[in-house]
């Protein structure tokens, strides 16, 4: 297991959710050395104490534990593999884990490459959204060697409250793709329910007192439905970060000769909105399908 006061940690990535997680660890008490391409967007963690970095090249040589949450799969690729990249200028030794949403074959590609130099590699990717990362209270799905998902875990668990071992790498991500597959069909139903309460005459809020503690209730629904009443459509999570997230999903179920109807539906909504100009509003933006 790592020891804390020998841990330095360069989290690269600080969006909506990976601003947050930084936060929580400077809050814990590591060092964190921070890189994002807008440097502003770290001013508030620069501030409370984090060091810049410019580069993931920097953070490479720095950091012995690097955290990644970035936007696509070719951000990913850049940052790990890259001539400026994690993987070719880290250090023998040093736990790198990405938090990123991804393909499993990426995330099996860089634990090969970083086996090679004598780097663990970790796909951990999260649920919870904003408000998850905010709070400390993340699901975290981790593929990878369990010796090196046991040495990081006090790390993960200041990021979440539900860590999961799920094997080897490439697992972490799977996991992802079954976790993004629920909230799909389920995103289509809680936006449907609020769209038939508003329509048939009913208070959309005293409908959800009624079912979000039944057999009904779910996450999005306790959590995105009100801000679907509310008419809030900022992002937790962005409708094109679903859309990539859902067609990496597609394409791995195809791949194994699996239909996903409920999935192909969502995808198909999702993108109607992103064409709209909404791929920049929140998930819970779906109900405007309907309005």
């Amino acid at each position: 297991m790592l020891k804390k006061e020998q841990t330095v940690i360069g989290f690269i990535g600080l969006g909506v959710m990976g601003k947050s997680m930084a936060t929580n660890l400077l809050k814990a008490g590591y060092p964190v050395v921070v890189f994002t391409r807008t440097k502003a967007k770290a001013q508030s963690l620069l501030e409370e104490g984090a060091i810049w970095g410019s580069s993931s090249k920097e953070v490479a040589t720095k950091a012995n534990v690097i955290i990644t949450i970035v936007g696509y799969p070719s951000d990913v690729r850049e940052v790990y593999l890259g001539d400026h990249g994690v993987i070719p200028n880290g250090n023998r030794d040093t736990y790198v884990i990405d938090m990123t949403t991804s393909t499993p074959s990426l995330a099996v590609e860089i634990y090969e490459e970083a086996k090679k130099k004598g780097i663990h590699a970790l796909d951990a990717p999260v649920s919870g959204g904003d408000i998850g990362a905010r709070e400390g209270k993340l699901s975290i799905m981790v593929g990878g060697d369990k010796e090196d998902f046991e040495a990081v875990l006090p790390i993960l668990n200041v990021l979440g409250t539900n860590i999961v071992y799920q094997g080897k790498a490439g697992a972490g991500q799977h996991t992802k793709m079954c976790n993004q597959i629920a909230i799909a069909s389920g995103m289509i139903g809680v936006s449907e329910a609020m769209a038939y309460a508003v329509k048939s005459g009913l208070d959309p809020e005293n409908v959800l007192k009624s079912i979000s503690s039944g057999a009904a209730g779910s996450w999005s629904l306790s959590n995105l439905a009100p801000k679907m009443i509310e008419g809030n459509f900022e992002p937790g999570f962005f409708i094109k970060h679903i859309i990539k997230d859902m067609s990496i999903a597609l394409k791995e179920a195809e791949s194994m000769g699996m239909e996903a109807p409920g999935l192909a539906l969502a995808l198909s909504l999702y993108k109607e909105l992103a064409e709209r100009g909404e791929e920049n509003s929140g998930t819970q933006a779906l109900y405007k399908y309907w309005q």
